[in-house]
């Protein structure tokens, strides 16, 4: 029997969760405090933390819930209500704030906590750097893309056999569709299948690491070279500085010349303390006629103004935001790097991960008060206030020399705006863009040909229904209205695939075997297939979501998380 599954928040990601799981033939239900249109049976409404609303959707009989609002307080809320009507139920929680989520994951059994920006952020990422992908998977302590290869008349895999791909280590095979007839990647592989134009993979390719960041010694010395920039956020305080020091020099020549007598360090000792207030050496003036003792008074309030202003500069530039912009400013990268415009959730992920693997980025934030600013910057990513969409900006993130833009601010009219800036500047950038509306997405990217045009909820949103049909997720992709599945099920003496050769098992069950990991050692490639299944061994594995049904005659616990 399948298992029911409750999604809670039918808000755009919770109904395309809600969705999907139906498309793949689960027992699913909704709940929404508003009216869903065009849903009836499969949707109950009412207060969503409610135990009578919770109820009326079968908490009691539920297998899993999915929390899929965006109001982390309220899922929250939902949780501890569901926990007390049926404590064993199994709940995937959307949380943003990670350390939060990894302590409910570590105090609640079955509880598994995932974030929409932290699903779809490696897919902005991969699509910067070129690679179309429909989905990730995480292996090896990596984020890997997975894209769909379609094999063409000009492809260089046509007519080679897929065994000749199957034991390469940067590359997983993840499934294969043939354009004839109907068989498993498994056994295409072990009969020596023959790739034909038109037929389709999926496959997951290792990221690579760049590692040509500059030595910090370079950075310090393109901070002291790269001056232009002092003139934007540091020319108030130089001219006020070099008032100063002219009023200072001025008082100086004049009580030289007034009195030769008078030697250069005691005229600019006077002059000094005079200007500032401090006093000292007053015999300088003293004994001076009546016109150099005017000229005094008019220095004494001429420098008094003067070194309030210069002070109130300098404590706004070394206190206040100018010293960290003219650092951030000065520390841009001139060629190469990606430009992130939109430092929310979603873009924090992306620097994250494009500044993980080695890439130059630069962030163009709006808001000076956001909160994350200061954690990109503690992690040496330049970070420029200001407007993302006004060119000035844009040129100042050097968008000539970049090697992509992305656009993710969470207003897609901003996003659109910011992306139609950048080609105006740079006609063949790649940019990509965040748009929430995922048809709207696709036709933004055809009429204004940007390199990708990604709605968070559509990547989403797999990972959560996946998540509730098998387990924690290793990854997934979705392509036309198949979603394929990436996990790690431990081998138990009562699993069906428990004795059998991996081989076998994936021809019977139509899944693509990744690698094995036993007590004493991990295994790859063609020793995989040949392997016997047996109690305590870890299978890592890709299949359809809706072969996830063979699964369901285990216990949750045997599903694992890598």
């Amino acid at each position: 029997m399948k298992p029911r599954i409750i999604v809670c928040g039918l808000g755009p990601t919770g109904y395309k969760i809600f969705c999907l799981l139906r498309q793949q033939g689960a027992s699913v239900v909704g709940i929404d405090d508003q009216r869903i249109p065009g849903e009836n049976d499969d949707v109950v409404t009412g207060d969503v933390k409610a135990a009578a609303t919770l109820k009326a959707a079968g908490i009691h009989e539920a297998h899993t819930l999915v929390l899929a609002g965006k109001d982390e307080a309220l899922n929250l809320a939902i949780l501890t209500q569901a926990r007390v009507l049926n404590p064993r139920i199994r709940i995937i929680n959307r949380l943003f704030n990670t350390s939060l989520g990894d302590r409910l994951d570590k105090i609640l059994p079955d509880h598994v906590t995932m974030s929409v920006a932290a699903l779809a952020a490696p897919v902005f990422a991969f699509a910067a750097l070129g690679n179309k992908a429909i989905g990730q998977l995480r292996l090896f302590n990596q984020t890997w893309p997975i894209h769909e290869v379609h094999i063409h008349e000009n492809h260089p895999w046509k007519g080679r056999k897929l065994s000749e791909l199957w034991d390469d280590r940067s590359r997983m095979l993840i499934y294969y569709m043939p354009v004839n007839g109907q068989i498993d990647l498994v056994s295409a592989v072990v009969c020596g299948q023959l790739l034909q134009e038109g037929d389709r993979l999926i496959i997951g390719t290792q990221p690579s690491v760049r590692n040509h960041r500059q030595p910090s010694i370079q950075k310090l010395l393109k901070i002291f070279t790269n001056l232009r920039q002092f003139k934007q956020h540091g020319q108030a305080l130089a001219v006020i500085t070099i008032v100063l020091f002219l009023t200072v020099f001025t008082g100086t020549l004049t009580y030289i010349f007034t009195n030769v007598q008078t030697s250069f360090i005691d005229a600019l000792y006077f002059s000094v303390g005079m200007i500032s207030g401090a006093g000292g050496n007053e015999k300088v003036a003293e004994n001076a006629p009546d016109s150099i003792k005017l000229f005094t008074i008019f220095m004494m309030l001429v420098g008094a103004a003067t070194i309030g202003i210069f002070y109130a500069l300098l404590t706004d530039f070394v206190l206040g935001t100018r010293l960290k912009q003219f650092w951030d400013a000065a520390r841009v990268p001139a060629r190469n790097h990606y430009i992130i415009c939109g430092l929310g959730g979603i873009g924090v992920q992306i620097v994250n991960q494009l500044h993980c693997h080695g890439h130059e980025v630069v962030v163009i934030e709006k808001d000076p008060n956001n909160r994350f600013v200061n954690t990109v910057r503690s992690s040496g990513v330049p970070v420029i206030l200001g407007d993302a969409s006004l060119s000035a900006n844009l040129k100042a993130a050097n968008l000539q020399k970049a090697d992509a833009l992305l656009a993710v601010t969470s207003d897609d009219m901003a996003n659109l705006e910011i992306a139609l800036t950048a080609k105006g500047i740079m006609p063949k950038l790649p940019v990509v863009v965040r748009n929430q509306d995922p048809h709207f997405a696709s036709t933004v990217q055809k009429v204004f040909e940007f390199e990708s045009v990604l709605s968070p909820t559509e990547l989403a949103a797999p990972a959560f229904a996946a998540a509730a049909l098998g387990g924690r997720i290793l990854g997934n992709g979705i392509t036309g209205d198949t979603l394929w599945v990436a996990l790690a099920t431990m081998i138990t003496s009562g699993h069906p695939f428990c004795g059998k050769r991996v081989k076998e098992a994936a021809m019977d069950a139509d899944f693509v075997p990744l690698y094995i990991e036993t007590k004493s050692q991990t295994i790859h490639g063609w020793d995989v297939l040949e392997t016997a299944l047996g109690a305590g061994d870890i299978l890592y594995l890709t299949m359809p979501a809706t072969g996830l049904e063979q699964l369901w005659r285990v216990t949750p616990a045997q599903v694992l998380a890598s």
